[in-house]
């Protein structure tokens, strides 16, 4: 792939005001912590806050030579902050050069195809052809699929020469799912991978105050594993949300992690935590007890 994919990545879904509002001030602040921490990746897309978050980034980002940039195709923004599905060549064109405007940018690094799930016919005949051609005219120079759903994502992977995937929420301390298919497949194909959702909606980032499990109210059962899983990393004097962003990179087929910030302070947090050195006892422990497959354990 043409991009080189740093190790730590701003989501900016927060940014567009997810689950509640975010400040111009404190949105600015994000930005300019995420700049002096030495994060340049930052992803994004149009249906994040109805363009806000891109509107954000393209102002924040102005003075900031080279950042690393993705956002997501597929979907047109409408009046009364409704959004279309459009996956005809017109529709992937005219979603992504919208984009662009809000961004201030004549180009993006990633084109995401983002949660197509139930439009395999409309992938195939119009909207992966006209992400290549978009790769070919310079306008991005890498395509791929951003997705929530493993299966239907590495199902895609194999029909597709892709360059990169974006898996939000299944590849985390508490869902392995993607390790079934989906990264085998990236692994064998040459696919970056990059992670999203590591902390699976905030249960990960403070079980004791999280309120969502994957963008529905906490169930008990994995309210109960991610306190087990705080108490381990206490037991190392490690941060849970160290071990939730490094998790990841215990497969060999990713190669970025993408954590939603909202604030200065988280950002300084997880750039942290990011860095920790995190000892292979700990990831022993967490995989007697289910936290972490044996098979990514460190050698």
């Amino acid at each position: 792939m043409n991009v080189n994919l740093p190790r730590l990545g701003i989501g900016t879904a927060p940014l567009g005001g997810l689950f509640e509002e975010v400040s111009e001030m404190d949105a600015a602040a994000t930005i300019r912590a995420a700049v002096d921490s030495g994060i340049t990746y930052f992803d994004t897309a149009p249906r994040y806050g109805h363009g806000q978050a891109e509107e954000r980034l393209g102002r924040l980002l102005s003075e900031v030579p080279r950042p690393v940039m993705s956002t997501k195709t597929g979907w047109l923004l409408r009046p009364e902050s409704k959004v279309e599905p459009v996956w005809t060549e017109h529709g992937i064109r005219e979603s992504l050069e919208s984009s662009l405007t809000r961004l201030q940018r004549s180009s993006v690094d990633i084109l995401y195809l983002h949660d197509p799930d139930e439009f395999p016919d409309e992938v195939r005949t119009s909207a992966y052809p006209a992400a290549r051609k978009l790769r070919d005219e310079g306008l991005t120079r890498a395509i791929g699929f951003g997705m929530n759903h493993a299966e239907k994502l590495a199902a895609y992977v194999a029909e597709y020469e892709v360059d990169v995937v974006l898996i939000a929420g299944r590849f985390s301390l508490l869902d392995h799912d993607a390790l079934r298919t989906l990264l085998p497949l990236c692994t064998e194909r040459g696919t970056e991978v990059v992670v999203g959702g590591v902390f699976n909606t905030g249960l990960l980032a403070d079980p004791n105050s999280a309120a969502m499990f994957n963008y529905r109210p906490v169930p008990a059962e994995p309210l109960a594993r991610a306190r087990r899983c705080a108490e381990i990393c206490a037991d190392f004097d490690i941060p849970l949300t160290a071990a939730a962003i490094q998790f990841p990179f215990l497969h060999p087929a990713v190669r970025s992690v993408v954590v939603g910030c909202r604030s200065a302070a988280e950002v300084t947090r997880n750039a942290t935590d990011s860095r920790l050195p995190i000892p292979d006892e700990l990831w022993n422990r967490l995989a007697t007890e289910g936290f972490v497959p044996p098979e990514l354990l460190p050698a």
